[in-house]
């Protein structure tokens, strides 16, 4: 907790800093009265006048006032780069950007020795666009490019300007990288051979949030709301409106400085009615304020936290949730983009994610090529897979191992915002804090490794056991076993899938949560197995009578 007060100082330290002095922005407009702009916007009012940017002219982010002021159908433009805090917050902008090469870019998940390994991923995956490429993380400021390029967002429609030299181009914006293969029209559609165009709107949200005040809460259709989940991605990125990858303002407040989520499905999981999240389990959990931002005439919010609060900050992308359409497992229809089931955080752990997604929303991905049984695809549930850990427990936070604080040229500290693994800065993330005394950098790499280690050798047997029980239903259909014990046996199919892929899809190799890890990729090969016994049964007993009456 000591390492998070320094992080919180040092922000607020540098946030005093005032934007008017070094403004582009404010060179180019005259600083107008904030009590002004306070008669209509009484939200900003009360996050800005008491705020720590209290200082800092509207016009430093907002250009066009003068004629907005003049006449309000007039909206400002706001400036949502990397720069726009950058010009004040120079170390953390500088770290930002920073370009991690400790694996290569375009680096499948499904290689040999990352998480799911070929050919069992696209067997087990198979009928899914994530076979077609799944990518591991890169460099934060890539994350709106990376997911622009990848062979299944928008089957090869959108490509880099000057080919695989594009992997070392420094972090900007995306259409100073890329060309569209197809300018002349929006429709979404294959341009090259072995991708998929799985992309959609409510996938964008972690992405990039350029366009924040264009985008209703929940992603809802609205009236003068240009986004919206039924959107064409692809007019998305055409419009240009979408240009940065992770905008600093997902995390910091512009107008107060203070720690803030803006993901509308996460806020939407933490005010539920039924509390049965995880934040909303822990006595502790920091308290949150919820904000509508909406002025031009549809909902917006943001919540504003007591206090910074990696888990929920990080926890707006590196998190399970929903963002595709699927299948109702009630009735069978197609759940489309008309429902808000397509914008869902469960914010729930592994164990409750198959009780969540069959019994309480009743949604899930899609049907499995070979099975045809319906199944889940996970995202990346860094947040929940940390909550209950020993680092969780013993206070340690997103940021205390992922964003080391640094001594600037000004000899004060700051927190590095180049997010990368704890492997990269050893002495400052495990070895510091009092944690792990006597461990040299050497014992701390290889501890790391160890725990991957073994997690990965479990989810190679949990993928030996899915792959056979996937033969197993296939080999019981062709049998004509009763479609009843089929059902059973996709249902223990089912089990056994969300409890192994859901380590696929988190990115620590179980590392955030090893005890959570072991326990569920065992359970995972229980569940495959009984499956299996379920067919097996079966067809013995289909059996039975024929050979007796030999």
């Amino acid at each position: 907790m000591l390492r998070m007060a320094k992080f919180i100082t040092a922000f607020a330290l540098t946030a005093l800093i005032t934007l008017f002095a070094s403004s582009a922005m404010a060179a180019q407009e005259k600083p107008v009265n904030p009590k002004t702009c306070y008669e209509c916007h009484d939200v900003v009012k009360e996050l800005h006048a008491g705020g720590k940017h209290k200082n800092v002219n509207c016009v430093s982010c907002h250009s066009g006032l003068k004629d907005h002021l003049a006449d309000s159908s007039k909206r400002p433009v706001v400036d949502t780069s990397w720069e726009a805090c950058g010009q004040c917050h120079k170390n953390q902008h500088d770290t930002f950007l920073q370009v991690n090469k400790h694996r290569p870019a375009r680096d499948e998940k499904s290689q040999l020795t990352n998480r799911a390994p070929n050919p069992y991923w696209d067997k087990l995956m198979m009928g899914h666009g994530f076979t077609k490429e799944h990518g591991l993380t890169r460099s934060h400021p890539f994350m709106l490019l990376d997911q622009i390029v990848v062979d299944r967002a928008f089957g090869g429609r959108f490509q880099p300007k000057n080919g695989w030299e594009y992997v070392n181009n420094k972090p900007g914006k995306i259409w100073d990288a890329i060309v569209d293969k197809e300018p002349s029209t929006d429709d979404q559609k294959v341009f090259m051979r072995q991708t998929a165009t799985a992309v959609n709107p409510v996938c964008l949200q972690c992405k990039t949030q350029d366009h924040i005040l264009d985008w209703a809460y929940m992603g809802d259709p609205k009236a003068g709301a240009p986004f919206s989940r039924a959107s064409k991605p692809v007019a998305m990125i055409q419009s240009k409106k979408i240009q940065h990858g992770l905008n600093c303002f997902y995390c910091h407040d512009p107008h107060s400085a203070k720690p803030r989520i803006v993901r509308d499905a996460l806020i939407q999981a933490l005010t539920r009615p039924e509390a049965d999240t995880l934040w909303a389990k822990d006595p502790n959990h920091t308290k949150i304020k919820v904000y509508d931002m909406g002025m031009r005439g549809y909902t917006r919010k943001i919540a504003i936290l007591e206090k910074y609060d990696s888990r929920l900050q990080c926890g707006q992308c590196h998190v399970e949730y929903n963002c595709n359409p699927g299948t109702d497992t009630k009735t069978g229809e197609k759940v489309t983009f008309a429902d808000d089931r397509t914008n869902h955080f469960p914010y729930k752990d592994v164990f409750q994610l198959y009780d969540h997604y069959e019994n309480q929303i009743h949604m899930l991905d899609f049907k499995h090529a070979l099975t045809g049984g319906l199944l889940w695809k996970g995202q990346h549930p860094e947040s929940e897979t940390y909550y209950n850990s020993a680092h969780a427990k013993a206070g340690v936070g997103c940021d205390t191992c992922h964003m080391e604080k640094v001594k600037g040229k000004d000899g004060k500290m700051y927190t590095s915002h180049y997010a990368v693994t704890p492997k990269e800065h050893i002495k400052s993330s495990c070895l510091t804090g009092g944690c792990h005394k006597g461990w040299t950098e050497k014992d701390a790499v290889y501890a790391i490794d160890s725990v991957k280690a073994y997690t990965k050798g479990k989810m190679r047997k949990a993928e030996f056991w899915l792959d056979r029980i996937i033969d197993k239903i296939v080999e019981g259909k062709k049998a004509g076993v009763d479609p009843a014990v089929i059902k059973q046996a996709q249902d223990q199919h089912l089990r056994a899938h969300i409890l192994w892929e859901y380590w696929t899809a988190e990115n620590s190799d179980g590392f955030h949560n090893p005890e959570m890890a072991r326990e569920s990729l065992t359970q995972s090969i229980d569940e495959s197995q009984k499956g299996i016994k379920m067919i097996d049964d079966a067809i013995a007993a289909k059996a039975a009578p024929a050979a007796a009456a030999k």
